[in-house]
């Protein structure tokens, strides 16, 4: 058995691990397209965990199990740090509320976990992630029907999710040809061993990483959030209520007094914390109330004035520098819903931010290909949307699972429209129809993104031998519906060959967005080409996007 300390520097141990052999998971990616890395989205999903377990003491088991569950699923990145998420989620529940690890709960943690995971995923894919967990689960299952203890069921596990590693080339042909294995594979496999170390030796892996990029880290919700126009109060107050199980106080008491005293209140509670943030001329009051509900934690209160002025300060001091939009951090401000209806959508690039904006995007997530958003920036965007139900548009493949996750967590009702690029995004805005019910919109914003064709240019970010390409890192890559069309040398030539596939006879609207590495010049010497070929029988749209790694974003409809 294992005590919940020792679980709490496994998962610490896990995290480490992961962030050491990061850079060699994201090598196992075989599609050559610059992305959110498999090895970096499980890294940050994992250190988001971490984060929190490191504040604990003394917990049980289930406590620890159940605090990095949470920290997962609001930290989790890409599909592969979703699935990563929902397989400790489960974990958590066969943990339960134990107070040790036990040879029969780690059976059914990892039991549940492939099951949320499997669940979780429209089309499950094998030779995946969800191959490797599936095979641990099936070998501490015999493990534990063998009486092996708690080690020795974790042991079995690892082994197992070592073989189905080691096979999943057998199981995805574009493993075999690259001669890798599955990288989430890679990923899990390495959590496992981190977590090994402390439950077998004792001995919690440390990072080797030195100060990374701690953005993230501070970048809890600002009090002087650029969606927040007017200040009315002074001081952004949060903090966590530890319940008093014994105390029949209902939040929604909290929320009423909290309501008196401020504004944009938002209160989330479940069995064990109510969580909260509230806008108010006296944070001291807020935390008066808010203790005879329980004790309380993470306690952070700012005066928004204050930041305000700073916040005005560094903006025009970055007018005079623009930052590359890819790598901003967003601040969201949660708002009380004053409308039925509002949107949020993830891009980047400036132009394109502008653009969704004008097609009625509330707010706007900065990310997308080079840096997948977590769960918790959504879950941010959607509570700084003034609207009771929130549309959210992820516009890459890589997102949609993040932003699913969203939807118990908010205090909106939210609706994921499955937009996979961002033409499908603007497409989806366009097909909005503001005298229509929700569902009924949903449907038709969904179709409405089918109607379209995507074609991209981007570069290789590796060499890579797919999908009968043999593609030099550098190379242009022409995409056509996330699918490598062909590769080029020359970027003008790239987007006429790549419009020739996607222009069909009965095509009307050629759009073409052009990314930060993209002059003004350039663009418009290349439109005067698409007009000359396409623009009698088409109309030709050039906008500037600003987007980072994609030179042309393309859409024909």
């Amino acid at each position: 058995m294992f005590n919940g300390d020792t679980l709490r520097d496994a998962m610490i141990s896990a995290a480490n691990n992961l962030t050491n052999n990061r850079k060699q998971i994201d090598d196992l990616n075989v599609f050559p397209v610059p992305d959110g890395d498999t090895g970096t989205n499980m890294s940050m999903t994992l250190a988001n965990s971490a984060r929190e377990l490191e504040k604990l003491s003394g917990e049980t088991a289930g406590k620890v199990a159940k605090t990095s569950a949470s920290a997962l699923l609001r930290g989790a990145r890409g599909n592969s740090g979703v699935i990563t998420s929902l397989l400790f989620r489960g974990f958590s529940k066969g943990i339960g509320e134990d107070e040790f690890v036990t040879a029969e709960n780690i059976a059914a943690a990892f039991e549940l976990g492939v099951e949320a995971a499997y669940k979780a995923v429209m089309k499950p894919t094998e030779g995946t992630i969800l191959t490797v967990a599936r095979v641990a689960s099936e070998h501490a299952k015999a493990a534990l029907e063998d009486g092996k203890d708690a080690l020795g069921v974790f042991d079995a596990a690892i082994e197992g999710a070592k073989t189905a590693l080691e096979q999943t080339p057998e199981l995805l042909p574009t493993l075999k040809k690259a001669g890798v294995v599955d990288a989430g594979g890679k990923g899990f496999v390495t959590i496992l061993e981190g977590m090994m170390s402390v439950f077998k030796d004792g001995v919690m892996i440390k990072s080797n990483a030195v100060a990374e990029d701690t953005a993230e880290e501070e970048s809890s919700v600002s009090a002087a959030g650029e969606f927040e126009t007017e200040i009315t109060f002074t001081y952004c107050t949060e903090f966590i209520v530890n319940r008093d199980k014994e105390n029949e106080k209902e939040p929604s008491e909290l929320r009423a007094y909290l309501e008196t005293i401020g504004d944009c209140v938002v209160v989330v509670d479940d069995d064990e914390i109510i969580k909260v943030h509230v806008h108010t001329d006296h944070p001291g009051n807020a935390i008066e109330n808010a203790l005879t509900f329980g004790q309380l934690v993470h306690m952070k209160i700012e005066n928004m004035r204050d930041q305000h002025e700073r916040a005005k300060h560094d903006s025009e001091s970055a007018k005079k520098k623009p930052a590359k939009s890819a790598d901003r951090t967003e601040t969201f401000t949660p708002v009380t819903p004053t409308k039925p209806v509002g949107f949020v959508s993830v891009c980047a690039g400036e132009g394109l931010a502008s653009l969704f904006k004008d097609l009625g995007v509330d707010t706007v997530v900065s990310g997308g290909q080079t840096m997948n958003p977590s769960t918790d920036d959504i879950l941010r965007a959607v509570e700084a949307t003034p609207a009771e139900t929130v549309y959210v548009l992820p516009n890459n493949k890589n997102i949609i699972m993040a932003a699913e996750q969203t939807i118990p967590l908010s205090t909106r009702k939210v609706i994921v429209i499955h937009t996979r690029t961002i033409p499908q995004g603007i497409t989806a805005m366009l097909n909005y129809d503001p005298d229509t019910d929700v569902e009924a919109n949903a449907i038709e914003m969904q179709k409405s993104t089918e109607r379209i064709s995507t074609g991209q240019v981007t570069f290789a970010a590796r060499d890579s031998d797919f999908d009968g390409h043999q593609i030099k890192k550098g190379e242009l890559l022409a995409m056509l519906g996330g699918k490598i069309a062909f590769t080029e040398t020359e970027l003008d030539k790239a987007v006429l060959n790549l419009l020739k596939k996607m222009v069909k006879r009965d095509s009307q609207f050629v759009t073409v967005i052009y990314g930060e590495d993209v002059t003004d010049e350039q663009a418009a010497a290349l439109e005067e080409e698409i007009q000359a070929k396409y623009g009698s029988k088409t109309e030709i749209t050039v906008i500037n996007g600003g987007q980072p790694v994609y030179y042309y974003i393309l859409s024909v409809e």
